[in-house]
């Protein structure tokens, strides 16, 4: 498993946040020297349902959340340092029951 970065040198931070379902869902985008975008956010409880266009992976930062993958039946738990990946022009549920889950999101 690839280890998490705890930073971004020569990174652009867009300060317009990206906020989903009223605010339980806030991200910022961050694009890097090399072209690649990120996206480094946090999911209050709930549940939540996001379509994708790119390849996703996801990697949780802090707390713990489940996640169902379309097309799959059984939800998944992750914690920090864990990370799923998503199929381009799929989908994908996540849960969080209490606290925050912070995550990185990186497209493919």
């Amino acid at each position: 498993m690839a280890q998490i970065p705890s930073q971004f040198e020569k990174a652009t931070v867009q300060l317009k946040a990206n906020v989903y379902f009223d605010g339980g869902v806030t991200s910022h985008t961050i694009l890097l020297s090399d072209g690649a975008r990120k996206t480094v956010g946090m999911i209050r409880p709930g549940k939540y349902h996001f379509n994708t266009g790119a390849a996703e992976r996801m990697d949780i930062i802090s707390g713990n959340c489940k996640a169902l993958l379309a097309g799959e039946k059984d939800w998944k738990s992750y914690e920090a340092g864990d990370s799923f990946s998503v199929p381009a022009q799929s989908g994908f549920e996540i849960s969080v029951d209490s606290g925050l889950a912070e995550y990185l999101c990186s497209f493919n």
